[in-house]
């Protein structure tokens, strides 16, 4: 599992691993709100827009058809899925959001196009969390792929990239994966989805 800082404006600080690993909650990068000035991407880009019913303590979105949204919020006490949209809440509130990809070029592209329509100001006021990205096949992901993987990840607030679940190949999706990556993932994604937050209701 990847969690970094954001290369689009920033360089990673000098912090050693060491002291990373003791945050219990990953801290934001430093592009943690829409940008003044970016550029909004092409509507045909964009992600829509989806008035939400009912409450959810985490909305997941998938950037593209097949991201592993629903098996994502699978995994989260209190997450729903947005069906591949940017949740708008009824109340007016600012709805927690985790964006999810897979991990092949077409994902790593539909999830840079959504964190420049949020970064742009483009998507609705929502408190982004970060990214999570999922491996789209077993065995080691090819060197342009994680280049590009980082790349894209930093426009995200913060990083998961989590490996490949053979069961879910398999129909099973009930079962949590033992990875430790998924196991830090969920983790840190129930701490930050409990943080107190004025402007979010749970």
């Amino acid at each position: 599992m990847q969690l970094s800082l954001n290369p689009w404006i920033t360089t990673p600080d000098e912090s050693t691993e060491e002291e990373a690993l003791e945050v219990h909650v990953p801290p934001a990068a430093v592009i943690s709100t829409p940008l003044k000035g970016m550029v909004e991407p092409d509507t045909a880009d964009r992600l829509a827009n989806r008035t939400m019913t009912g409450t959810a303590a985490l909305w997941v979105v998938g950037s593209h058809g097949g991201a592993g949204e629903s098996r994502t919020a699978d995994l989260l006490d209190g997450a729903r899925p947005t069906g591949h949209c940017w949740p708008v809440l009824r109340d007016g509130s600012k709805p927690r959001v985790l964006l999810v990809c897979r991990a092949d070029m077409r994902g790593l592209t539909t999830a840079q196009s959504a964190l420049t329509q949020w970064a742009s100001g483009a998507a609705p006021a929502v408190d982004l969390l970060g990214l999570a990205i999922l491996a789209d096949a077993p065995g080691k992901t090819p060197k342009a792929l994680r280049d590009f993987t980082t790349i894209v990840g930093g426009g995200a607030p913060r990083l998961w990239t989590l490996p490949w679940v053979d069961a879910w190949r398999h129909g099973d999706s009930t079962t949590t994966p033992t990875a430790r990556e998924y196991q830090r993932f969920i983790t840190d994604v129930a701490a930050l989805a409990t943080e107190t937050n004025p402007s979010t209701t749970h």
